[in-house]
């Protein structure tokens, strides 16, 4: 009996720790905020002022009033705290979600500085300029510093199935099964997926290819959350749904505890490109189509041009060393040079330090007989590739024999962010649509650099080069960059 009673003890701790997660995770949020600001502030305040008393000036026409800084800053901290909460940086919608949550604590404090320096005007106050000066962009830069440290613990907690949204998938079997394969794909974004409704579907039956089970069939959705305490419905394709029951549905969920998604049939969409505007009651979703020309082309280029050559002068001394290196190896020339495909279809010669023997061309149809099961039917990776050099395995370890490739971004033949440059014998094998990853030029790094390199499946690396081109941007490649050093010194999928 105490087994039986301490059991249902244990499930009831679990429905409200999932039924309340955002809720405390907002509320420790709002703690470490009140912490953050309250050491910038006053810091800044000790700093600037000293311990020292000093007092702020009202100067009005007749009157002149005093106030401490210490009572400035008291108020400031609450004005500030108050901003964070009026533009939802602690919301549910923004939760772990990074830029969108950092763009609010950006937004929401250069707000309360625009308004404090309006009234400050009005009133004529004289305000300490270094006080705010130095309070203003610390305040930011710490408060957004420590959201990110709380991200990382979230994401860890939802790798381990916690902290998440309890999603069940309602819609036909192959949508529902596609939603669910991608949401898995990142679990870090917080939507763990319990169950599934399906036309026809039977108590009992699993999602196609995995292992969640089907709940029921597409009626009475809002019955079988509670089946598994789940408080999010994503609608995976709208066949079985005609706007009145769609309608039914939102009504029948439970404000504030029950969240109804949408999930369109998009995928490998970047934000950037996605509007909604509500048009005479309906939620039109505006995707913009990627353009590749213009300011935008400009931009890449002049960008590409100016860090490559600030790159190649602060990295000429390892060149040097590298290639003298080579050199006295006897392995051959300093520099392989290959033919690669690059932007619109053109061949160019790509550049890269000597890793392999001189011969290893005419060797590579023999290693390619021996499948040695890794990488993928197209592109060619050996881990104990025989035809590496001594040498060549360390360049490789760290991606050094890459390092040429940045005079060919100097010459405009590449980019430093882009899609792998592939072989001629590897387009050949390319389906009609993987013909879209030559819109933009091919780059030194990549989204699939940082994302396992030749570990990478086929479909993987296709996929990860379409959505560069579909939705890439200047921002996009500076974190792909910063990205990169990561993965080059863990050296995984490095061969």
């Amino acid at each position: 009996m105490n087994e039986k009673a301490a059991s249902q003890e244990a499930s009831v701790g679990q429905i409200i720790k999932v039924r309340d997660w955002r809720t405390v995770y907002a509320s420790r949020l709002a703690i470490t905020d009140l912490l953050v600001l309250i050491w910038v502030v006053l810091g800044v305040q000790i700093l600037w002022f000293g311990l020292d008393t000093a007092d702020l000036a009202f100067r009005g026409s007749t009157t002149e009033l005093n106030l401490s800084y210490s009572a400035v800053s008291l108020l400031l901290i609450a004005c500030w705290m108050a901003m964070l909460h009026i533009y939802g940086s602690r919301g549910y919608r923004v939760l772990g979600t990074g830029p969108d949550e950092y763009k609010l604590i950006a937004s929401a404090s250069m707000r309360l500085f625009g308004l404090l320096a309006i009234v400050a005007y009005l009133f004529h106050i004289d305000v300490a300029r270094g006080y705010i000066l130095i309070a203003f962009p610390m305040g930011i830069t710490v408060l957004v510093f420590s959201r990110w440290i709380w991200r990382q613990w979230l994401v860890v907690q939802r790798l381990r199935g916690t902290y998440s949204s309890r999603v069940v998938l309602v819609g036909s079997m192959a949508s529902a099964s596609r939603v669910h394969q991608e949401l898995t794909r990142f679990p870090g974004a917080g939507y763990l997926v319990v169950g599934a409704c399906v036309p026809g579907g039977q108590v009992g039956d699993r999602l196609a290819g995995t292992s969640i089970p089907v709940l029921g069939g597409v009626h009475g959705v809002e019955l079988l959350l509670k089946s598994v305490n789940a408080d999010t419905v994503v609608v995976t394709s709208s066949a079985d749904f005609s706007p009145d029951k769609m309608r039914q549905l939102s009504w029948s969920l439970e404000p504030g505890r029950h969240h109804l998604v949408v999930a369109p049939s998009l995928t490998d969409i970047g934000g950037p490109r996605i509007h909604t505007r509500p048009v005479a009651g309906l939620p039109l979703i505006h995707v913009e189509t990627p353009r590749y020309d213009g300011r935008t082309l400009f931009t890449k280029r002049a960008f590409d041009f100016l860090a490559s050559g600030l790159i190649i002068v602060l990295l000429s001394p390892a060149l040097v060393l590298i290639a003298l290196a080579i050199r006295l190896s006897k392995t051959g020339p300093v520099l392989f040079r290959q033919a690669r495909v690059g932007i619109n279809g053109k061949h160019f010669t790509m550049l890269k330090f000597r890793s392999m023997v001189i011969d290893a061309e005419t060797r590579w149809a023999s290693l390619g007989e021996q499948q040695p099961g890794v990488g993928n039917s197209v592109l060619f990776k050996m881990k104990n590739d025989p035809r590496v050099t001594p040498l060549g395995h360390f360049l490789r370890r760290f991606s050094l024999d890459e390092l040429p490739q940045l005079f060919n971004v100097f010459g405009g033949s590449m980019s430093l962010v882009g899609p792998r440059p592939p072989l001629e014998r590897e387009v050949e094998q390319y389906e009609s649509h993987v013909h879209r990853r030559f819109l933009v030029k091919p780059g030194i790094t990549g989204l699939w650099q940082i994302s396992g390199r030749s570990n990478l499946s086929w479909e993987d690396s296709v996929r990860l080069d379409l959505y560069y081109v579909e939705n890439w941007s200047i921002m996009g490649d500076l974190i792909i960059l910063w990205r990169t050093t990561k993965a080059v010194l863990g050296s995984h999928g490095a061969y």
